[in-house]
């Protein structure tokens, strides 16, 4: 028969910090300290059983058995958490378990536990390429997403160079200026093009921000997110190369419409050719008894050499308009490309009784684009004006017209104003008129303005609308003055007649 003690074994000062109670074999409370009494009191409770964690019976066994003390036991009461620590003595089968306040405690633990748990979910699901580097740019550790973007494990990158990993001809440029930019800066971005180690060309767009020593200021390591963008730079490039088609579709689309124009401006030449062809021949024959005619034969072969040059330049002239390809950006004159779409457009305007007329800038001004989308966007906007004054006239034949001017702006700014005589737009007309698809006629597909817009800000500059006075529309291409620059003409221009 085995005899329980009831009398305490374990010695409990008075001054201990940390609640003590002395547990017998049937967890019984033995003795308690001040500091188990206060902690009933901090959890409001009455008995200080109620201190312990339910399963105290099972605890006292285990330690007894097992000879040893088992700590960390949590019990959380309302509003409180408590950490006990059961100490055994196996001779007499009694147990000292010691208590503390741990509320704080715990809840920090579990905030880091959670935060831990979130970070590690975050970091090892990403799409992304977090990662860390040294200031040299060698690898301190990376997320998971390295094996995709870049074909490496973390545990390969680690310690490696940036330049063995993100394979370009340009890296060592690029990665010097943002090491500089880290430096001074604290934050730098860069857009590459990169070689995966399956061998495959990607395109990779890596934020890095810079880690500073506190008190010197000094580099100490880099946190850098690398994102692949290799489908949105195809896409890009994708959607360039069909504008350019709209453009050529477009450029077709107006060949068709200006049919009439071009073979005016051709039949011209070639008429004369023949006048001047017809007359020469007239003259060889009354060579021999008028021999001063031969003079008369040398003239006119002159001049249809220069009407046949004529007719070759509207030719080419038509062939560039028409010509597909990448856009060719070079200096030009406003005030001859303006001249050329007067000369296109001519034919139409006469036809539909509107005169172009002419204000051009003495300045000549000179602007950095390409010529044949320039002429194309202006072409646009002045049968758009022909259209608007058709429109204006309701039918009767009287004349209207419609003015192209350049000028060069206080501000430096270079500006192509094309103005009619239509019956103007109304404040949402304007916000909504280069809007893809958005037109007034009944025929129109709404996409000459948008992509003439399109084509003038991919030269840098902005295509706008501003009612005129009295009526009509004016639609301004601007050009700021990193685009354009003047030269001083030798026979300054002004006003062109109708």
């Amino acid at each position: 028969m085995t005899i329980i003690s009831t009398v305490p074994v374990f010695q409990l000062p008075e001054c201990d910090p940390e609640a003590g109670l002395v547990l017998g074999p049937d967890s019984t409370i033995l003795a308690s300290n001040p500091a188990a009494k206060m902690l009933a009191r901090e959890a409001g409770t009455e008995e200080i059983a109620g201190l312990l964690p339910i399963n105290t019976q099972a605890l006292i066994n285990a330690s007894v058995s097992q000879g040893r003390a088992i700590e960390g036991v949590e019990c959380h009461l309302p509003g409180i958490a408590l950490l006990w620590t059961f100490i055994p003595d196996r001779a007499s089968g009694q147990v000292l378990a010691r208590g503390r306040n741990a509320t704080d405690e715990l809840r920090k633990l579990n905030e880091a536990t959670r935060c831990s748990r979130l970070y590690r979910l975050i970091t090892e699901n990403t799409t992304d390429l977090i990662s860390r580097h040294a200031p040299d740019g060698r690898f301190i550790d990376a997320t998971p997403a390295s094996w995709r973007l870049l074909g490496y494990w973390p545990e390969e990158l680690r310690g490696k160079p940036l330049e063995d990993v993100f394979r370009s001809s340009s890296i060592h440029d690029e990665l010097e200026e943002a090491r500089n930019r880290l430096r001074d800066e604290g934050y730098a971005t860069l857009t590459l093009e990169i070689t995966h180690r399956d061998g495959s060309r990607r395109w990779f767009e890596i934020a890095s921000r810079a880690i500073r020593e506190t008190y010197t200021g000094a580099v100490i390591e880099v946190v850098s997110v690398s994102r692949d963008i290799t489908a949105r730079v195809e896409s890009e490039e994708n959607n360039r190369r069909l504008a350019d088609e709209l453009a050529h579709t477009a450029r077709l689309a107006t060949l068709g419409e200006l049919a009439s124009s071009i073979a005016h401006e051709m039949n011209q030449p070639l008429a004369t050719i023949v006048n001047f062809a017809s007359a020469s021949q007239r003259y060889l024959k009354q060579a021999q008894e008028h021999p001063e005619c031969l003079e008369r034969v040398d003239d006119g072969l002159q001049r249809i050499t220069h009407h046949a040059n004529r007719a070759s330049e509207v030719i080419r002239r038509l062939r560039a308009f028409l010509s597909k390809g990448q856009k060719r950006t070079a200096p030009i004159s406003i005030n001859d490309t303006v001249t050329n779409v007067r000369r296109l457009c001519q034919w139409d305007a006469d036809k539909n009784n509107v005169v172009i007329r002419t204000r051009l800038a003495e300045s000549n001004p000179v602007i950095t684009a390409d010529p044949v989308l320039l002429e194309q966007v202006l072409i646009n906007l002045v049968r758009n004006g022909i259209d608007a004054n058709l429109e204006a006239r309701g039918g009767n034949d009287t004349a209207s017209r419609i003015t192209l001017t350049t000028c060069v702006t206080p501000e430096r700014e270079t500006l192509i104003e094309v103005t009619d005589q239509g019956t103007g737009l109304d404040n949402e007309g304007l916000r909504q008129m280069f809007t893809p698809f958005y037109t007034s006629k009944p025929q129109g597909l709404g996409l000459g303005l948008s992509m003439s817009r399109s084509i003038i800000e991919g030269f840098g500059g902005f295509l706008d609308a501003k009612p005129a006075e009295g009526s009509g529309l004016v639609l301004v291409c601007r050009f700021p003055p990193a685009l354009s620059r003047t030269n001083t003409p030798d026979d300054p221009r002004g006003d062109t007649p109708e």
